[in-house]
């Protein structure tokens, strides 16, 4: 019987980690994604954002750079914004 292991990321941590959130186009879309990502980044004020309006201003694409201290991290991020009714996608 062979037991499985947890699969290894093939980044080394911390390192800078660009995560690209997209979603609605509102007025309020930004700063909910600054506050979900505040519960996961601990110095925020480190955070690059890059941030642009699709061609008909529907939606919006926000990238955050950041220095990512471990996959956990990530991986808590994924799921926040993933979770978040306004999101469409994160990569």
């Amino acid at each position: 019987m062979s037991t499985k292991q947890p699969a290894e990321t093939l980044l080394t941590f911390p390192c800078i980690f660009p995560i690209k959130i997209m979603g609605i186009a509102s007025d309020k879309f930004e700063a909910s994604m600054m506050m979900l990502a505040n519960q996961h980044i601990e110095d925020m004020e480190q955070v690059t954002i890059q941030q642009k309006v699709s061609k008909n201003g529907t939606y919006i694409s926000i990238t955050m750079t950041f220095e990512a201290q471990s996959q956990q991290q990530l991986d808590a991020l994924y799921r926040a914004f993933s979770a978040h009714s306004d999101v469409k996608m994160v990569l």
